[in-house]
C-alpha cells in the first residue's frame, strides 16, 4: 500500500478532532469515561479535541491525505516533567466538568508513563470506522517509526483495546508490565518499542 501523509495544518484543528470523535466513540476506555451513549455524542468530540490541541501546539499531527486517519505524535524528552501537567484538567474542563473521569483517565496514563528516555509518543492514533483493518494505521505510523529506528530513538503509546494492542505487537511494541487499571473500567496497556538496528 501506497499511502500518501502529510502533516496537518491547526486549520484541521476540527476535522481531526471529529475523525477522533468517530473512531473512538465506541473504544472500551471512552466508554467508560463516558457512560451514556447520548452524552458520550454530545461531548466526546470536545474531549478529544484537547489531544488535538495538545499535538498541535507541542508535537505534529500526521493525517492522509484523504482524512481518512490520523496520528497525533509528541517527542518527549527524558526526566520527570516540571511542574503538574495540566493537560488532563483542560480535558475535564473542555468537555465535562462534572466527570471526574475525564481527568482520572489521564493522570492514570501520565502516572506509568516512561520518563528515563527522550522518546517518540503516539498520543493518539484514529482510522475512520468504515475504513478500519485496511492497514491504514499501520501505514501511517510506519515513516515515524523507521525514523525511530534511523535515529535510535524509542516510542511508546498506551493501547485502550486488546484488538489495537495486538496492532502494537505487530510494530514492535512491547506491553510494559504495568497496565492502568480504570476504577470499574477496563485496561489500557502501556507499551514500549526500541528501536531496530
Amino acid at each position: 500500500m501506497v499511502l500518501e501523509i502529510r502533516q496537518a495544518d491547526p486549520s484541521e484543528r476540527d476535522e481531526v478532532a471529529r475523525l477522533l470523535d468517530v473512531a473512538f466513540r465506541e473504544d472500551p476506555v471512552s466508554s467508560w469515561v463516558f457512560p451514556d451513549p447520548e452524552h458520550r455524542a454530545a461531548v466526546h468530540g470536545r474531549f478529544l479535541g484537547v489531544f488535538v490541541d495538545v499535538a498541535f501546539a507541542e508535537g505534529r499531527v500526521e493525517r492522509t491525505a484523504d482524512g481518512s486517519a490520523a496520528a497525533l505524535w509528541l517527542r518527549i524528552p527524558a526526566g520527570e516533567p516540571e511542574g503538574e501537567d495540566e493537560v488532563p484538567a483542560k480535558m475535564r474542563a473542555a468537555a465535562d466538568p462534572d466527570n471526574e473521569r475525564c481527568e482520572l483517565v489521564g493522570r492514570l496514563t501520565g502516572a506509568v508513563h516512561p520518563t528515563a528516555e527522550e522518546h517518540e509518543y503516539l498520543l493518539m492514533i484514529a482510522v475512520e470506522p468504515g475504513r478500519q483493518g485496511e492497514g491504514l494505521g499501520t501505514e501511517l505510523m510506519r515513516p515515524v517509526l523507521e525514523r525511530c529506528d534511523r535515529d535510535g530513538v524509542p516510542a511508546y503509546l498506551e493501547a485502550s483495546s486488546e484488538r489495537s494492542k495486538r496492532l502494537y505487537e505487530r510494530l514492535g511494541f512491547e506491553f510494559t508490565g504495568e497496565a492502568v487499571r480504570l476504577p470499574d473500567g477496563p485496561l489500557m496497556w502501556p507499551m514500549w518499542r526500541k528501536p531496530n538496528g
